[in-house]
């Protein structure tokens, strides 16, 4: 019987290469070291329990209060959109563009202005560099700069992926990432947030070590949250870090298997980089249906997917359709949600066979 092709995974040795110490921090600190030292800037890590714990600190140290209104990608995972109400404060939707599929400038600039014009202006900006995608960096940043609000940047899906030469999580005030068990790389579970300041990073950490004051008792005069890493993992993200070129090579052969198998078909359109500024770590690869006969291929294609035991995923659907976020205000032209409505994820893990490779193209081959 053969097996399952999942979506996303990496491979990860269980008999751990590795002596492990619980003892101390030196395994977290070594591994935010060896975090810093990839990103070759002066930006300070910090390792954390999650990337969405990551996105609730910098929208701590961005001032977001009970009140306040964040602009947020629409076209996202829940992750990115719930630290917002941990703080009590409103999301506010902006659509995506076509070329990355990620957060549009041009509506963000539009939702900026008009939150200004009710007297609300946004506290801060949350985009996203979707499925490894690295978003319009420039033009987001230079919004953000022209009305001086905050910018948040989530590159959970992101780690490797480069917009003009520069790391993705590099661009933001705050940039995040995640290790999650579907990610690149994975530590079981964990994430980071990148500051650009040292004090900065010691406020993260003072308040992801429930907050507690110097003294000699325990003391706490702010609210704190237990959110760093664990020694365990962090010394798995040191060896998982060390493989990381190695699983972005492997996604991105990925991703020339599908442009070569889709090469010559009308009906679909692969998601890849829309010029030589944009390098993807191609986390997911994933696709669109053309407008014609779109529903009968899609549902065909999942359907044979299924009986052959490949996994696939439809796109995210959008937060400004989600019954939690219903009554947000959202500014676009709904490109978010034809992306929901025509695309498909496809199996890009980096321990794809050979065998995996035939089995999916015969699959699909067999519907299109």
């Amino acid at each position: 019987m053969p097996h399952k092709i999942h979506l996303s995974t990496s491979e990860i040795s269980l008999k751990f290469p590795f002596k492990i110490s619980t003892k101390n921090t030196n395994s977290i600190l070594n591994f935010e070291e060896k975090l810093e030292r990839y990103y070759g800037t002066d930006k300070k890590i910090v390792a954390l329990n999650s990337g969405t714990s990551a996105i609730h600190l910098a929208l701590i140290l961005s001032g977001v209060k009970k009140g306040d209104e964040v602009l947020c990608q629409s076209f996202t995972y829940v992750a990115t959109v719930n630290p917002i109400q941990y703080q009590n404060a409103t999301p506010i939707f902006v659509d995506s563009e076509l070329d990355t599929w990620n957060m549009c400038p041009v509506y963000l600039e539009k939702a900026i202005k008009d939150r200004i014009s009710k007297g609300k202006k946004p506290k801060a900006i949350i985009f996203v560099h979707i499925y490894g995608m690295p978003a319009k960096v420039d033009e987001i940043v230079s919004v953000a700069k022209k009305y001086n609000i905050a910018l948040i940047e989530d590159a959970a899906e992101a780690l490797g992926s480069e917009y003009k030469g520069k790391k993705c999580g590099s661009f933001g005030d705050f940039g995040i990432l995640s290790f999650n068990n579907n990610k690149i790389i994975s530590t079981f579970g964990g994430g980071a947030l990148i500051c650009n300041t040292k004090i900065d990073k010691q406020q993260a950490i003072f308040l992801a070590t429930q907050a507690k004051d110097k003294s000699t008792h325990y003391e706490h005069s702010k609210l704190g949250y237990n959110y760093r890493l664990s020694p365990l993992l962090a010394e798995l993200g040191c060896y998982q870090l060390d493989t990381l070129d190695q699983n972005i090579a492997f996604r991105r052969k990925n991703n020339q298997f599908y442009q070569n198998l889709f090469k010559h078909r009308n009906q679909v359109l692969l998601f890849k980089e829309p010029s030589k500024s944009y390098f993807s770590n191609h986390w997911l690869n994933c696709i669109l249906f053309s407008e014609c006969n779109n529903d009968f291929f899609k549902e065909e294609l999942k359907v044979q997917l299924d009986k052959d035991k490949i996994e696939y995923r439809t796109l995210w659907k959008p937060m400004h359709l989600q019954p939690l976020f219903k009554k947000h205000p959202f500014y676009g032209a709904r490109k978010s949600e034809y992306l929901f409505k025509n695309g498909l994820c496809l199996p890009s893990g980096s321990n794809l066979k050979k065998n995996d490779f035939i089995r999916i193209k015969d699959s699909i081959n067999k519907i299109l």
